[in-house]
């Protein structure tokens, strides 16, 4: 991850409401419906193999209800008989029950060691299914959620080793040809770690295209294999099919063939032979000042450099750019100037705009120079931090000088996974390209909001949750802060019997369900119809974020739970609910 780009999320202040004052209890009734099922969920019983944390993640937390983002409140599952089942709803008093879409070949209970059957839909004619035996199944629908048009036909079927789930999928065109791209997840047995579970985790990136245009037969084109030691919170492959990003607690790595190994030897030695490096500089409060080794050819109208506020082009002869890019921050272009020593070297002195500043680069993502630092800069940093160190041993932190603030945290302040990370992987070079560490943003859930863009990921951000719309083709802007549920990571928090969590695609409500029963929904803030007081500061209040609390008459465990902008969806062993949250336009 050495070259990786370190970056950080940024908030819009104007989609935070400081003056939040929480949710009040509101006693609507919620109108639910529920449809009994011909059979029961295919749900899959961890093993006595599967004990640790990552399989509880990964196939026990299993969400068994898959939403048809491309075909609003259509809703789809596996069955006991090997059946994907579909319920369809366009008037919730008139609900039919759920049809069979489609069947799978193989025989779910002949396998001991299967997973639990996944989907997930690669575009609006398109779904990727797996059995949990450890074939994957690319399916040409037709238009879904349309018993007419709707028809499941197998285009490609093959097994791919050990058993899997479908973590993600797109469908895209590339080189005039279709192509699927499938993500695939899995906790394999770790025989080389002795100090930890003794499993790691797999994503495997599995592009499939079509042979010939118009031949309607499909292949295996790549293969490749991340690794990792905690199951991603979130891993979704780009529209384009040319990146990864992943959310995860520890690190991904793409695992290296022979071939690629032997080139990565190559280049290393190639980049070993290249130590020196292009270009030195150093920085006061006010400029910089850039040194570069000119070749004893070099005359002064060979040199061409080209200043502007946010960049530098330096150019030698008729050669590529020697240096080119953007600056870390904004110079005074007009002022900045360059001139040639006496020992052949070129000086370039750069003013900066924001005087005081110090820049951690010179060029963002150039690690070609190296950066010189003044030894009264040294002095005055270590003067800076000396506050932080001590001489003297303190044996009682908690009295005299504690080392830090001593208020305690409550219990729902504290996080399980301080060091999560989202990373952005390259699909030609195998490597990170784009690092932001999340620390104390805990991962919350995901949604897709427009089934043509990446899926959402919702972030914890002090008390609030922050919904996050990754774009992969704006560098400048890859993610973007797009909603604010007020509070919601703080109330989560306290839910200790949570098992999923889901928003509306408009961002209306949020909601989260429990193991067995309950239901709680966090409505956005709404104005009132009627005039309200603050009792304990007397003016008036404008508006008001509902929660609402549904009971499901039933005591089989939540298996799935999904939402759209109008109803909620929950699956249990032999039931399916509806409850209808909020009314169409």
């Amino acid at each position: 991850m050495a070259g990786a780009a370190h970056c950080s999320l940024q908030a819009k202040r104007l989609l935070l409401d400081p003056k939040f004052e929480g949710y009040k209890l509101s006693l609507e009734p919620l109108a639910c419906y529920q449809l009994g099922l011909d059979a029961a969920v295919a749900e899959v019983q961890l093993r006595d193999d599967q004990y640790t944390l990552d399989h509880m993640r990964a196939f026990g937390m299993y969400n068994y209800l898959h939403l048809d983002s491309w075909h609003q409140d259509n809703v789809y599952y596996v069955d006991q008989f090997g059946r994907v089942m579909n319920l369809s709803v366009t008037l919730d008093t008139a609900l039919q029950k759920p049809r069979e879409v489609f069947r799978l070949p193989t025989d779910l209970t002949a396998c001991d060691n299967r997973l639990c059957a996944s989907m997930h839909f690669s575009s609006s004619t398109w779904v990727t299914l797996s059995d949990g035996t450890g074939r994957l199944y690319l399916i040409k629908s037709g238009k879904r959620g349309n018993s007419a048009s709707e028809k499941w036909e197998i285009v490609f079927n093959e097994e791919l080793g050990s058993p899997f789930i479908v973590a993600h999928s797109i469908s895209f065109i590339k080189s005039d040809a279709h192509s699927l791209a499938v993500l695939l997840l899995r906790v394999e047995k770790d025989d080389l770690d002795t100090k930890g579970s003794g499993f790691h985790v797999t994503l495997e990136w599995v592009t499939v295209a079509e042979r010939k245009e118009g031949d309607h037969t499909y292949e295996i084109i790549k293969r490749r294999v991340l690794q990792g030691k905690s199951v991603p919170h979130y891993a979704a492959i780009e529209p384009s099919g040319d990146g990864l990003m992943i959310v995860s607690h520890k690190p991904f790595t793409f695992m290296q063939s022979e071939s690629d190994k032997l080139e990565e030897n190559d280049d290393a030695k190639v980049s070993n032979e290249k130590k020196d490096p292009l270009y030195y500089w150093q920085q006061t409060e006010d400029d910089l000042t850039i040194t570069i080794h000119l070749p004893q050819d070099i005359t002064k109208d060979d040199i061409k450099i080209r200043f502007s506020p946010d960049n530098i082009c330096v150019t030698l002869k008729d050669q590529p750019p020697l240096m080119e890019g953007k600056l870390y921050s904004s110079v005074d272009h007009e002022s900045c100037t360059w001139v040639i020593k006496e020992d052949k070297s070129l000086e370039i002195s750069l003013i900066k705009k924001n005087e005081g500043s110090r820049w951690p680069e010179l060029i963002i993502g150039d690690t070609r120079g190296e950066f010189i630092m003044d030894p009264s800069q040294c002095s005055e940093i270590a003067e800076s931090l000396m506050h932080l160190t001590s001489e003297v041993m303190n044996p009682n932190p908690e009295k005299e000088n504690p080392p830090c603030n001593a208020q305690e945290l409550e219990e729902c302040d504290a996080f399980l996974e301080d060091g999560a990370s989202l990373c952005r992987f390259d699909g030609n070079t195998l490597k990170v390209t784009h690092i932001i560490n999340l620390g104390s943003n805990q991962y919350l859930f995901s949604v897709v909001v427009n089934p043509k863009e990446m899926p959402c990921f919702c972030l914890r951000h002090d008390v609030d949750a922050l919904l996050w719309q990754p774009h992969a083709d704006q560098p400048e802007n890859m993610w973007e802060h797009i909603a604010t549920f007020n509070a919601l990571g703080y109330v989560q928090a306290s839910k200790q019997d949570k098992k999923f969590m889901a928003c509306a695609p408009d961002y209306s409500y949020a909601a989260l369900c429990e193991c067995l029963r309950r239901v709680f929904i966090y409505r956005q803030p709404t104005p009132l119809a009627t005039v309200l007081y603050n009792r304990k500061e007397g003016r008036q209040v404008g508006q008001v974020a509902k929660q609402l609390v549904a009971t499901l008459e039933s005591n089989d465990p939540i298996l799935g739970f999904q939402a759209t902008s109008e109803r909620l969806f929950v699956l249990t062993t032999k039931t399916l609910f509806l409850i209808k949250v909020n009314c169409g336009n």
